[in-house]
């Protein structure tokens, strides 16, 4: 029986680590076969959206609209953090709102989100899902706020931003809200 709660080897640590930071190295150079084979199968959960991106195709797609919102989007990595089965990586991500993003007009305004993405795997070592969390809120509040909300001019494209806000989790993935309780017996 394999205890969950087991600390992995320095070796697997180090292994994990490396392949983190070089799956966020490769986003930066937007090198998305070598992003991509980092996963045995490209999976990525957005929570504050509740999308699922699943298999290589829908992972590209993901990585194509959001280069098109934010064509410079980087990432200052605040600290990493290994747990049983997973690397968990706190960054700052930047970039300038240049092109649609879901129904979120651009808005040419810069943004920094803290954010924290679980890389989590599998009893193989394989890396199967990333897992992200951020405050979509303090991302809207940088997109628009760049925006002179006194113009009466800037009001439809504030507007349409919150709507688009509302829509990205309007249908929300079964996978991310129909979630068993974990189970802490053991």
């Amino acid at each position: 029986m394999t205890d969950r709660f087991a600390i992995p080897a320095i070796e697997v640590l180090r292994a994990r680590e490396k392949l983190v930071l070089d799956h966020f190295h490769d986003e930066v150079r937007q090198d998305w076969d070598d992003v991509l084979a980092t996963f045995p199968h490209p999976h990525y959960e957005i929570i504050p959206t509740l999308t699922v991106h699943d298999g290589d195709t829908a992972v590209r797609d993901y990585y194509h609209d959001t280069r098109i919102a934010f064509p410079d989007q980087d990432h200052e990595i605040i600290a990493m953090r290994h747990s049983a089965d997973a690397v968990i990586v706190e960054f700052w991500l930047l970039g300038t709102h240049l092109g649609p993003l879901g129904s979120i007009p651009p808005t040419g305004s810069r943004h920094r989100t803290r954010m924290t993405a679980y890389f989590v795997f599998d009893e193989q070592e394989n890396l199967v899902v990333e897992r992200i969390y951020f405050d979509t809120l303090s991302m809207l509040k940088q997109l628009i706020g760049g925006l002179n909300l006194r113009d009466p001019r800037t009001w439809p494209l504030v507007i349409r931003a919150l709507r688009g806000l509302l829509a990205m989790s309007r249908d929300p993935n079964p996978l991310l809200v129909n979630t068993p309780p974990a189970d802490l017996s053991a």
